[in-house]
């Protein structure tokens, strides 16, 4: 398995994904940056419990911290490029429809444009302790 580059989906000056990120308190925070860094390194082989595909090519990068689940959205642009495109706070059985939806709009607008909609994410840059 070969690692991948994990970048953020970018509207103008938005990055929904960074911004979910940001919002999280410290636990939560530990623990979806791990997540992320297990996806940089396993790319498509991460599975469950850690990720699993909803449809479409649209992904969900898991964890949970007491009873909250939350979902970090993706796809793969290649073999190497994660994007993430947003992230929530799961409640009920399934992520949403309208989330997927999201993504994979955004999938559609970043597929034209990847430049115009990429920032990329670097752990250490933005989280050192």
């Amino acid at each position: 398995m070969t690692s991948v580059d994990i970048i953020f989906y970018k509207e103008g000056e938005e990055i929904p994904g960074m911004e979910f990120i940001d919002s999280l308190t410290k636990k939560p925070l530990a623990k979806g940056l791990k997540q992320l860094e297990k996806l940089s390194t396993l790319g498509h082989g991460l599975r469950r419990p850690h990720a699993d595909i909803l449809r479409d090519g649209i992904y969900e990068l898991r964890w949970r911290d007491v009873k909250v689940q939350y979902r970090l959205l993706y796809f793969f642009h290649g073999q190497g490029i994660v994007v993430v495109s947003h992230g929530i706070q799961k409640k009920g059985d399934a992520v949403p429809g309208i989330e997927i939806d999201r993504a994979l709009k955004r999938r559609e607008i970043f597929e034209k444009d990847p430049e115009a909609h990429s920032w990329k994410f670097e752990i250490e840059a933005r989280y050192e302790n």
